[in-house]
């Protein structure tokens, strides 16, 4: 081992999980005005995209929502469900997106009984 190869240890100087959660964090901090999203006639910012998933993520606690639950969500290929992969982990629950033209025998997953 080199001397270029020493002491590379994971540590707080060097290494940061990135998560969706930090992501978002740095891309509204460092990103603010850059387009996050596009949507036909609709388009957001890093900035306005956050706002939208603290409002989400408020309406999630509202009615309920919680650490360790699990959030259901069936929707389209929307900026609404983009929003949602940030919204729900905000409020420590779990995004579980329903995908409802998946079936067990066209899947790629095969499990044998």
């Amino acid at each position: 081992m080199n001397n270029y190869e020493t002491n590379l240890e994971k540590n707080n100087a060097n290494f940061i999980p990135l998560t969706p959660l930090s992501f978002i964090e740095r891309a509204k901090d460092i990103y603010p005005n850059y387009e996050a999203l596009v949507y036909e006639k609709r388009s957001y910012t890093w900035k306005q995209v956050y706002k939208r998933c603290i409002k989400f993520a408020s309406a999630l606690e509202k009615i309920g929502i919680r650490k360790g639950d699990t959030v259901s969500v069936m929707a389209f290929n929307t900026p609404e469900i983009f929003e949602a992969h940030y919204s729900v982990p905000m409020t420590g629950a779990v995004l579980n997106t329903i995908n409802v033209r998946l079936d067990a025998k066209n899947s790629f997953l095969h499990f044998k009984s």
